[in-house]
């Protein structure tokens, strides 16, 4: 993790667009946030759009914005994120899931800084960094056919991997303590502390759901607990039963 913040904010003082690969809740929003925080664009906007959450209709009008009459609703002249991010940071979340049919439009503000609202023949010159984040792997979809080469060569100038949890399961119990401390001040709860074996819990669960789980689970078990620890039974039922998979294993290992 740390070489991967190392690469993002040598990067954040550039121009160059950013693509952060990575597992859904690695925290790829979380670093692009960060990114953006370090760089010369710092006080300027960070906006994000999320790619699988609009159809390719909406999905044009959120991003470059519309014009009174582009289509059934459109009842006023609207401006897209593109303008909303301008001088700032477009952060274009899972981007392997954006419409083929956007994809050139894109390709054309991140080469030529030019874009047109939907309904439209205005020329309009945008001055944005993009970072786009995805848990696909986009080459396969370059080579199905799904996502434009040249777009992913384009976004492609830095790139970075969020490693899953699981490949760092040492980091676990300092995030968690990171995301108690986090919690219960935001729960206006007093400060509390993991009981052992919540800790050995919580250090032997794989975390399919990657950081976000962990956030999730800590959240739980200060929601949930009744005296200045958080113990095992305040954890989710997942992860207390790996706990228990752990021990059976292991009670069958000895003999």
């Amino acid at each position: 993790m740390k070489a991967v913040m190392d690469v993002l904010m040598r990067a954040a003082k550039s121009h160059a667009s950013v693509l952060i690969l990575g597992e859904s809740g690695t925290g790829k929003s979380v670093a692009a946030r960060a990114m953006h925080a370090a760089s010369h664009l710092a006080e300027k906007p960070f906006v994000t759009i999320s790619c699988p959450s609009l159809t390719r209709e909406l999905f044009e009008s959120t991003l470059f914005g519309h014009v009174r009459g582009a289509f059934t609703g459109a009842i006023r002249d609207t401006w897209g994120k593109v303008r909303a991010a301008e001088g700032g940071t477009l952060f274009l979340d899972e981007i392997g899931d954006l419409p083929i049919e956007i994809q050139a439009k894109l390709l054309r503000l991140l080469q030529e800084h030019e874009y047109e609202r939907v309904g439209e023949t205005i020329t309009r010159h945008a001055e944005v960094r993009i970072v786009a984040a995805t848990n696909c792997d986009l080459e396969k979809r370059v080579s199905d056919g799904d996502f434009r080469e040249d777009l992913f060569y384009r976004l492609n100038v830095i790139s970075v991997e969020m490693p899953p949890l699981r490949e760092c399961l040492g980091d676990v119990r300092r995030m968690a303590n990171h995301f108690l401390a986090y919690s219960a001040k935001r729960e206006n709860r007093p400060a509390k502390m993991f009981e052992p074996e919540a800790l050995v819990a919580l250090s032997g669960y794989a975390w399919p759901g990657n950081l976000r789980e962990l956030f999730h689970a800590v959240e739980r078990g200060v929601a949930l607990s009744t005296g200045e620890q958080v113990k095992l039974a305040d954890l989710p039922p997942k992860v207390l039963l790996s706990c228990n998979d752990a021990h059976s294993t292991g009670f069958k290992s000895k003999f």
